[in-house]
């Protein structure tokens, strides 16, 4: 159902809510890239967040909720509705443990957390986006996600405020419930970590940041990897055979490996291109748009799939496709 008036005043009427009409969804994604939406409404306030929710689901209008825009492809047309975004930031600390908002920025918390002698996310220096994202998708680096780490997770399940341990979330390789369940949001976090030297963590930190940083330009306009890499374990035995030793890592066999096996590197679809030295990475030079981007994706996993036969799965998530998931 479109957005009226008469919704819109009441989003309007909310405290401590920001709503603005027809705000560009390209400033709020890393690629640079989306539409407008009807409705753009945030807040810092877990309060004002659920009647702003409340009122969007019991209106019955289209909605979207996101985060810091990271692993977001929104389509150029935007979205015909209303999109809410929860902006919480703090962090706070008692010994070992750290509660952290969804809204905060992953690296400030990295920094927080090695600044302070707390060993548990050096290895994420570099990582963009959100700490609700992150725990939503259970990004990790070098080994290491931060599912390991998370003690606990406070979210609204569109009728209560809940709060899952650890095993509740049901953390898998770049998965949660979470990821199966859109319609949680979650708010805050607390994690489990421990002690450290602050010197020796900063130093691991910086190398990584800086490994990560010729690889992923900060400026550039970039999900990162834009598929997840591949179990070994779980690979067909004529795939896991052709595959060399010296790719895998950890039990993962990169999307990247097959990627350059079809020839991806470099490819280019007006404003989108593929990275020349790296097979998973896909940028906007500047002036591309969701359906270039959109169209270079599934020409490579229809590539992969012709030459190996796999599915290779996004770590991205799209908004504003419409109902038949149409992304070309």
């Amino acid at each position: 159902m479109k957005i009226g008036p008469e919704t819109i005043a009441r989003l309007a009427k909310i405290p401590n809510l920001a709503v603005s009409e027809g705000a560009l969804l390209s400033r709020y994604t890393r690629f640079g890239i989306g539409g407008p939406a009807r409705v753009y409404a945030e807040t810092a306030d877990q309060d004002a967040f659920i009647s702003a929710l409340d009122t969007v689901t019991g209106s019955g209008v289209n909605f979207e909720v996101i985060g810091g825009g990271t692993n977001l492809i929104v389509s150029d047309s935007g979205i015909d509705g209303v999109v809410l975004r929860f902006t919480a930031d703090s962090i706070e600390s008692d010994g070992a443990r750290i509660r952290v908002a969804a809204g905060a920025v992953l690296q400030t918390l990295v920094d927080y957390s090695t600044g302070k002698g707390m060993k548990g996310l050096e290895t994420m220096t570099g990582i963009p986006g959100s700490v609700g994202a992150a725990i939503y998708g259970n990004a990790g680096a070098y080994g290491h996600s931060i599912a390991e780490i998370v003690s606990s997770v406070v979210f609204y399940d569109g009728r209560q405020i809940r709060t899952f341990n650890n095993a509740e979330c049901q953390f898998q390789y770049r998965e949660s419930v979470f990821k199966r369940h859109k319609a949680w949001v979650i708010f805050s976090s607390e994690l489990a970590m421990t002690n450290a030297q602050a010197e020796e963590l900063q130093k691991t930190a910086n190398n990584i940041l800086r490994i990560r940083n010729e690889k992923y330009p900060p400026t550039m306009k970039c999900a990162g990897s834009i598929f997840k890499n591949l179990i070994l374990s779980e690979l067909p035995s004529r795939v896991s055979n052709v595959v060399p030793e010296t790719v895998i890592r950890e039990g993962k066999v990169p999307s990247a490996w097959f990627l350059e096996q079809i020839g991806a590197k470099g490819m280019k679809k007006g404003g989108i291109e593929v990275a020349a030295y790296h097979a998973n990475l896909i940028y906007n030079t500047g002036a591309g748009t969701a359906k270039q981007l959109c169209e270079v994706i599934n020409e490579l996993k229809s590539r992969v799939h012709e030459r190996f036969g796999l599915e290779l799965e996004e770590e991205v998530q799209y908004i504003g496709f419409g109902r038949n998931g149409s992304r070309a």
